[in-house]
């Protein structure tokens, strides 16, 4: 249940950036022509950037699911089998990588949405 959660808050996370950053960097990198062709070749992207502030509570909400779940999944026991605890530590590992991977994302997303705009 905890990689489910920990996958959604990544897949949430992805479209904030794909919504918001990926446009504001191939603009601020001089590929203007390329976000014109994607936006042209890609038509949900614009619908997903009209729909920012919904897709971000989204992700905001699935990353403190996540958060909550890794908070829990941290005291709780592994088997006592050397190779079963070892494959539940390194899947905790792998879990708040992710974990830790989505929000490093989200806040990205975040900043060219929203913080970026305003000092511009």
């Amino acid at each position: 249940m905890n990689k489910v959660f920990d996958y959604l808050t990544l897949f949430s996370s992805t479209s904030t950036l794909i919504c918001c950053a990926l446009p504001a960097m191939l603009v601020m990198l001089g590929a203007g022509s390329v976000m014109a062709s994607l936006a042209a070749n890609v038509p949900g992207l614009i619908w997903v950037s009209s729909h920012k502030v919904p897709f971000f509570i989204f992700a905001a909400v699935m990353l403190g699911l996540g958060a909550l779940l890794q908070w829990r999944a941290r005291s709780l026991p592994c088997p006592i089998e050397p190779d079963l605890a070892a494959t539940c530590m390194r899947t905790r590992k792998t879990s708040l990588i992710v974990y830790l991977v989505s929000l490093v994302i989200f806040l990205i997303g975040g900043f060219f949405a929203f913080i970026a705009p305003r000092l511009l």
